[in-house]
C-alpha cells in the first residue's frame, strides 16, 4: 500500500511541473507573431494616408482663406 502511495503522490508531482510546460508551449507565439507585424505595416499605411488628408485639408483652408481676403478687398 505504501508503494502505491508513494506512486501516485510521484505521479501527481510530475504532472504538477509539468503543467507550466504546457501553458508555455510555443506553437501559440509564432501565430500570434504575424498579425502583430501585419498591425504595424497597417499603421504605417494609416498614418500615411491621415498626413497626406492634413494636408490637403491645409492646403484647402489656404486656399479659402485666400478668396476670401479676396473677396473682402474687393468689396471695400
Amino acid at each position: 500500500m505504501k508503494k502505491w502511495m508513494t506512486l501516485l503522490f510521484a505521479s501527481m508531482f510530475a504532472l504538477a511541473l509539468s503543467m507550466p510546460a504546457w501553458s508555455q508551449s510555443s506553437t501559440g507565439a509564432s501565430k500570434q507573431a504575424a498579425p502583430a507585424a501585419a498591425k504595424k505595416d497597417d499603421t504605417k499605411d494609416t498614418k500615411k494616408a491621415e498626413s497626406k488628408k492634413k494636408s490637403k485639408k491645409k492646403a484647402a483652408k489656404k486656399a479659402d482663406d485666400k478668396s476670401d481676403a479676396k473677396k473682402d478687398a474687393s468689396k471695400k
